[in-house]
């Protein structure tokens, strides 16, 4: 056996036994995301602006220390528990869909006091009435808000609370029992003693929760807390108070929660959409280039497990965006092959015998993959820099895809050519060609591509502008997000009186297309506990997701949209620059993928679609793609110069486009077939995603052949 047959064949054993054990089994290597499996992100902000700032850092920390035991307490398998800047805490939750419960765990500050009620209905009375109270005295209301005068010194806090636990009194109603430290113990038994036949008020984040009389002194360390609690309240509250209290309140800024019913379905979809689009893919290789496109099937196999075992080897989570992320590299590993099959043609048109044609395909190809995958990289290390939760997710994906790409159409389906050349000797190697020997002038219609970029792109400026801030998504906006299911369908003027019912006038309802069961209700304040209830009792409507972006954190966010963009633009420039010597070149390549982006954003706006993290995860997409098809064109002018030294730079590019053209469709229509499934079959989550890929990709194909190329003449004397 060759030596090269057998470094290649070592390497490629290797790289699938290492991939299959970092993958398998799959459910214990790799875990769902919460988008797949259902649960809660919370992003949390602490509260610090009362506290020093000498104690602010140390409050953050005993906050999130708070925070993990309560979550340990109530239960949660494998959550996520991280700090975030100067004073957030990001929370994942997995499986917890009871938000109502989860929030109230997580977020009650639960600052136990016991302080003296002050037995003098006169002041109580004046006080109500606007009379300003000495200083020593405060009013606090009851859960049934009556008014309490009481003493504002406590007399005692929760931290001299060493256990709660649920238990019944005489009337068999839950109620939270206390049990003191000894010093806390001691402490209460000299409170009760000193203040019999005094009302004494155990208040709970400034609520009094009862305010019983003290019959006697106290001396066992043991006080209760009772209310109208349900046996789960009781249990909640016993369980934040044997934790302790937050050092500063806290907020929640984002939330995402999603439910069984929902990622079930999610991964059902994501499922059929890669099976189909794989298919598609699989099919049109076979038929277009036979034994070629047989061995490039292959690859996309193997492709496919070293992404497995990529997730698996950093114990990656899973996301949607993430299987979107696999079924899109599918579309773009094919150009890998595209390329060099391609090569190959034109090494046997010009007359190569097979394994002459085989190997300076390769070679030939192999810059050119590199450059342009190398670009895309770019586009996903920035989606990962800036991006946050599934779009990270997704960034992992896209990269182990690439690199995968890179490693089996250029070691793995070059060994499978080997093999096969040194077992038996091929006469002929069939493949279909279409668009060969093109001469089309395509440089001539440049101006007329001009004027139709820019009417799309300054109409869909102008619709922008008139959506206004309806053109931004949750994300960007802030705002709450309900997204429900019926048993049948409900019409928008029902879910409108219901709401209107409820005092929600300012409610946005959307309907999907494809299933009229399904319905999103967008509000500026959180009304999700009173709709969730009206459309249970009315409409039995089940709630499948909930998403809250707080204003700080949109602002937050689009900023770091806008930086992941910009970034990703820099980076494509300064390697385009360096690779090919020539400013021009890279300018008119940054300056085409602006062109796509912007075109994708005049559709989105056309359409009446929003702007969201997952559609900048699809604009930085669009921009890796394109810049990939551009290099292939630059690497064919820059070759094409060494050899038609007479020629013009105008005839050099036209011939490079001719050249190429048929790689360029095919890359295109195979990357298409995959977005087309993941937009009919992916769910009504990952449709407007798809659809800006789609458009990204028709505009990336038309911009690298009417835009990049003819840009490069920008500023030279054009002779034809």
């Amino acid at each position: 056996m060759d030596k090269r047959i057998r470094w290649r064949l070592i390497v490629s054993l290797l790289v699938l036994g290492f991939s299959l054990w970092a993958a398998l089994p799959l459910n214990k290597k790799i875990s769902l995301g919460l988008d797949l499996k259902g649960g809660m992100h919370l992003v949390l902000k602490v509260d610090t602006s009362q506290i020093p700032k000498q104690d602010r850092e140390d409050a953050v920390e005993r906050a999130l220390e708070v925070v993990r035991n309560r979550i340990d307490e109530f239960g949660v398998k494998e959550p996520t528990i991280s700090r975030q800047g100067m004073d957030e805490i990001v929370l994942q939750l997995p499986g917890v869909t009871d938000r109502k419960r989860a929030l109230d765990i997580i977020g009650r500050t639960a600052q136990l006091e016991f302080k003296l009620v002050v037995n003098n209905p006169d002041l109580l009375s004046k006080a109500l009435s606007g009379q300003e109270l000495p200083p020593e005295y405060e009013i606090l209301y009851d859960q049934d808000e009556r008014p309490y005068l009481v003493e504002k010194k406590a007399l005692l806090s929760g931290d001299a609370v060493k256990k709660a636990y649920v238990s019944f009194d005489q009337y068999n109603q839950p109620v939270v029992s206390l049990e003191f430290t000894p010093e806390g113990a001691k402490k209460f038994a000299q409170i009760t003693g000193e203040n019999v036949g005094r009302n004494l008020a155990i208040v709970l984040d400034g609520k009094i929760q009862s305010a019983p009389v003290i019959r006697e002194r106290i001396p066992s360390g043991r006080a209760m807390i009772s209310g109208s609690f349900t046996p789960t309240e009781a249990q909640d509250l016993a369980l934040v108070l044997r934790v302790g209290a937050l050092p500063a309140p806290m907020k929640v800024v984002e939330e995402r929660t999603v439910g069984p019913l929902l990622g079930q379905d999610s991964i059902r979809q994501g499922i059929k959409s890669a099976i189909i689009g794989a298919l598609l893919v699989f099919l049109f290789m076979l038929v277009y280039y036979r034994l070629p496109g047989f061995i490039a099937d292959l690859a996309l196999i193997f492709n496919i497990i070293i992404i497995l075992g990529g997730l698996g080897l950093f114990k990656a989570t899973l996301t949607l965006p993430g299987i979107a992320g696999i079924i899109l590299t599918l579309g773009m590993a094919v150009d890998a092959n595209v390329l060099i099959n391609e090569r190959i043609k034109e090494e046997l048109r010009n007359g190569s015998p097979i394994r002459t044609a085989i190997r300076a395909g390769y070679d030939k190809a192999f810059l050119t993959i590199v450059d342009s995958n190398l670009t895309t990289l770019i586009a996903a290390l920035m989606l990962f820099q800036f991006g946050t939760g599934p779009i990270k997710g997704f960034a992992v994906t896209l990269s182990i895809g690439i690199l995968a790409s890179m490693f089996t159409a250029i070691v793995f389906t070059r060994l499978i050519f080997e093999i096969i050349l040194s077992l038996t000797d091929i006469s002929s190697l069939p493949m279909s060609s279409f668009f060969f020997g093109s001469k089309i002038d395509f440089l001539s219609y440049r101006k007329i591509a001009y004027l139709v970029s820019l009417a799309i792109i300054l109409g869909g400026a102008i619709v922008f502008f008139i959506r206004g801030n309806s053109m931004f998504g949750i994300d960007f906006a802030g705002g709450y997000l309900q997204e429900y299911r019926f048993p049948k369908e409900v019409t928008t003027n029902q879910l409108r009186k219901e709401l209107n019912a409820l005092g929600i006038k300012d409610a946005v309802i959307q309907r999907f297309r494809d299933d009229t069961r399904s319905v999103i209700i967008r509000t500026k304040e959180d009304v999700v506990e009173r709709v969730e209830e009206k459309f249970k009792k009315d409409f039995s409507g089940d709630l499948l997701r909930v998403e809250r972006v707080g204003p700080s954190i949109g602002k937050l966010l689009k900023k770091k949209a806008i930086l992941a963009i910009v970034w990703s633009l820099f980076g494509i420039l300064v390697y385009i620059a360096f690779r090919f010597h020539y400013f021009n070149f890279a300018v008119a390549a940054v300056v085409a993928l602006v062109h796509d982006v912007l075109v994708t954003l005049s559709f989105l706006a056309f359409t009446g679609r929003q702007l969201d993290l997952l559609i900048v995860t699809a604009l930085l997409t669009i921009a890796g793609y394109s810049v990939n098809d551009t290099i292939v064109i630059y690497d064919r002018v820059r070759e094409k110069r060494r050899v038609m030294r007479r020629a013009s730079l105008y005839e050099i590019i036209n011939t490079g486009i001719n050249e190429t053209l048929g790689r360029t469709i095919i890359t295109s229509l195979t990357t298409l077939l995959v977005i087309i499934s993941l937009y009919l079959f992916g769910g009504e989550v990952l449709n407007s995603f798809a659809f800006a890929l789609l458009v990204g990709v028709i505009s990336g194909t038309y911009s690298t052949i009417f835009i990049a190329s003819p840009l490069v003449l920008v500023g030279r004397r054009v002779k034809k």
